[in-house]
């Protein structure tokens, strides 16, 4: 299982430079230049960061002559963010149950101290 689609997705977005490349996408088509420009490192660097993604299905390269400009492919993001939607439903019903129960011991002691 552990190259499943949602591990591939939750490892290459794990590196900040691969989610700083991302974000620079979400901008429109970059060369590898282009992505390159921030980062304190070679090319061949980025390059590698780039087949991760590429690979994940985050991005994909186009073939406009030398340029292969990168262009996000957002499907495989929205298919995680599905997943941690859960677990987001998950810790906001137990912070209202757990604001219900503070709420009642709150009242309890009020009650309590005015008799």
């Amino acid at each position: 299982m552990a190259h499943d689609q949602l591990s591939l997705t939750l490892s290459a977005v794990a590196d900040p430079t691969r989610r700083a490349i991302l974000a620079r996408l979400t901008q429109g088509e970059a060369s590898v230049k282009e992505l390159a420009l921030p980062f304190d490192m070679s090319i061949p660097a980025v390059c590698k960061h780039l087949k991760v993604l590429e690979g994940a299905g985050l991005i994909s390269r186009g073939r406009n002559a030398q340029l292969r400009p990168c262009r996000l492919e957002p499907e495989r993001l929205r298919e995680a963010a599905q997943w941690l939607d859960g677990y987001r439903q998950f810790w906001d019903e137990s912070l209202t149950r757990l604001d219900g129960l503070l709420d009642r011991l709150q009242t309890a002691d009020e009650e309590a101290k005015s008799n």
